[in-house]
């Protein structure tokens, strides 16, 4: 089985999340345990903290994984680049280079399952859902959708033109041939930056295929299960929407406005509708629905919200 093992570098940026890092590295040593007698693994920690408070961690986690960690401070509170320096590290690695959010949990099958998809399919780039919990949220946060907002979803093993960055994995070589496919660095603070790099390397030639089954899942802390936080972020999503639509030249400006009128009515008639159907009404969900739409409109008016 050696010669027949492939090698993947893992990178994850992170910043102000200490706890949860150590919580995902520990997840994924036992994913790498699960796919040791398919691949090695090494694991770049990007610390994007001025302080580097993240080397603790690479600390504590040193010895754990087959390929060793890898500490690299960036400091610029800038997620690209950050992810820009991580993939810089990690493609000389390895034959694989894997992505995660800081704050995600993985399955102990994570990795087994990136590597069956790409076999499956003749991946250059494979990818999974991110599902949102609220472990520590309000009954309503779970009962109505709002895991659905921002979620990357698609058929089984179908060739996508996204990739989610919290949860893919892509061939070093394709990194190597393309220096000019990177994060672009200007939309490190808005957002958008995965989708717009993703959506460049399809276009380059990268096939992308996706599972459900290697999603991750990332819980949301107490602080974030709250009803202003969660329309907050469905405003930031539908103005990275708008971000990413208008950047990659997939819509226009019209076009854009013309949805985000559409999901701000969306949400406003949804309680009716739902009623209408002998269902609960979810009137919060309705207004982050609606929020997505003022979100689109934001952009249209020239607004770019910061990052949530």
């Amino acid at each position: 089985m050696a010669d027949q093992r492939t090698s993947i570098a893992l990178y994850v940026c992170t910043h102000k999340r200490n706890t949860e890092l150590a919580r995902l590295l520990t997840t994924v040593s036992a994913a790498a345990d699960q796919a040791k007698d398919l691949a090695s693994l090494a694991v770049v920690i990007v610390d994007d903290n001025p302080d580097g408070r993240a080397t603790a961690v690479a600390e504590k986690f040193d010895g754990v994984f087959e390929g060793g960690v890898v500490y690299r401070h960036s400091g610029k509170q800038n997620i690209s680049v950050a992810r820009n320096l991580g993939l810089e590290t990690a493609h000389p690695m390895g034959e694989w280079v894997a992505m995660l959010d800081d704050d995600v949990v993985v399955r102990p099958d994570w990795l087994v399952e990136h590597l069956a998809l790409q076999r499956r399919t003749g991946a250059d780039a494979t990818t999974g859902p991110l599902l949102l919990t609220f472990p520590d949220g309000p009954a309503w946060l779970s009962s109505q959708p709002f895991a659905d907002i921002g979620l990357h979803d698609a058929e089984e093993d179908e060739n996508v033109n996204e990739c989610q960055t919290g949860n893919s994995m892509l061939r070093s070589s394709f990194l190597a041939n393309n220096p000019g496919i990177r994060f672009e660095e200007d939309l490190g603070v808005i957002g958008g930056e995965d989708m717009v790099f993703y959506h460049a390397a399809v276009q380059a030639g990268l096939k992308a295929f996706y599972s459900k089954r290697v999603a991750v899942e990332e819980p949301e802390p107490a602080e974030r299960s709250t009803l202003s936080y969660q329309l907050a972020r469905a405003r930031w999503m539908g103005n990275t929407e708008y971000v990413t639509n208008t950047r990659n030249g997939i819509a226009g400006r019209s076009q854009l406005a013309f949805g985000g009128t559409k999901r701000i009515v969306k949400g406003l008639i949804r309680p009716a509708r739902q009623v209408l159907r002998g269902q609960p009404p979810q009137f919060r969900y309705a207004l982050a629905v609606a929020s997505e739409g003022i979100g689109i409109w934001a952009g249209v008016a020239g607004q770019e919200l910061a990052h949530r």
